[in-house]
């Protein structure tokens, strides 16, 4: 009972680290990355669709990105949707092909984005610890009712918590690479 338990909450943490990934990709840095534009939400015929269902994205040079739409007509509202986000990237077009230079960072512009990348990291491990906080309490239920003994119980506690200290430490490292990534100039 206490295994699958154990096996569910690794699974959930690892879900959890792929997330915080997800979410780094599409923190900006020095370098073009098409993962900038995974948040992007283009209102086209009355619904809002991810730019990745619209267009295709490359990035052909380390300071450009390039976004061909399949339709043609979304051209205009991809632009839009594209000065509209978060991202400071000013998009020209020469009727085929959306371009998008990627300016390089000032020195405050990447301090915000170092602490906006520590906020994602943070909820990554809180993320984790909310995991394993439900994970213990479904071992206490478990015995309380008394189909896990106590020795079964502390040893699942210890793994649980050593699964839990890997899956932060992987978010650290994280951080850490990508905050290099940022702040390398």
């Amino acid at each position: 009972m206490e295994k699958e338990l154990l096996a569910e909450a690794k699974s959930r943490m690892e879900k959890a680290l792929v997330a915080v990934k997800s979410e780094f990709n599409t923190v900006r840095s020095g370098r073009a990355s098409t993962g900038l534009l995974d948040r992007v939400q283009v209102d086209f015929y009355g619904s809002s669709m991810p730019l990745k269902q619209m267009a295709g994205v490359a990035a052909p040079e380390p300071r450009l990105i390039t976004v061909t739409p399949y339709d043609k007509s979304a051209m205009k509202a991809i632009e839009k949707a594209i000065m509209e986000s978060d991202l400071g990237l000013n998009p020209s077009n020469d009727g085929a092909v959306i371009r998008l230079p990627i300016p390089a960072l000032n020195e405050e512009r990447r301090h915000e984005l170092v602490k906006m990348v520590h906020r994602l990291a943070e909820d990554g491990r809180v993320g984790v610890r909310n995991i394993r906080r439900e994970c213990m309490k479904e071992l206490k239920e478990l015995v309380h009712a008394g189909e896990v003994g106590e020795d079964a119980e502390r040893r699942a506690e210890e793994q649980l918590q050593k699964l839990t200290d890997e899956q932060v430490h992987q978010i650290d490292e994280l951080l850490k690479h990508k905050e290099q990534e940022i702040l390398e100039v």
